[in-house]
């Protein structure tokens, strides 16, 4: 039985190159790292040494359906992006699209409370404790001021 080789996958909502090796393709999926990835291959009996391109039509089935559903398939959950989610409880897995606006609803959220990461987002200020003396700086150059010499003749 020959399979054809297909440059293109496409597998939730994002086209990933058929040439990678089935577990660094689906890390180039948003949300889904090398980590998880692996672990998704574990869950679907895959073979991670495989090309992506090389996979028959089950298999990526077989993947997407493995995506869709972590919790079902028994991935613990300190692997999850959301664990306790703070709108259902329940422990959540977000990619693509949806993980984009969950992450700027909660920047909202965050805003609206005025909480300290809130402020810092509103203003555009380093959130996570960074230093910003030095870096960090938007706009317009900052430099050392000379002051004017005075010749040696003038007074």
């Amino acid at each position: 039985m020959s399979r054809e080789f297909r440059h293109i996958i496409r597998i939730a909502d994002t086209d990933i190159d058929g040439t990678l090796k089935v577990g660094y393709g689906l890390s180039n999926i948003k949300g889904i790292g090398t980590r998880l990835a692996h672990t998704i291959l574990r869950k679907a009996n895959i073979d991670p040494e495989t090309r992506l391109g090389l996979l028959s039509e089950s298999d990526i089935e077989k993947l997407k359906d493995t995506i869709a559903n972590l919790e079902k398939y028994g991935v613990p959950g300190w692997l999850l992006n959301r664990p306790k989610d703070i709108e259902t409880g329940e422990d959540l897995h977000l990619i693509g699209p949806d993980l984009d606006l969950r992450i700027k609803s909660d920047i909202e959220e965050l805003k609206k409370s005025k909480s300290w990461r809130g402020y810092r987002h509103a203003y555009k200020l380093k959130v996570r404790g960074q230093k910003t003396r030095t870096t960090g700086r938007k706009g317009k150059a900052m430099g050392v001021k000379k002051r004017a010499l005075m010749r040696r003749g003038a007074k």
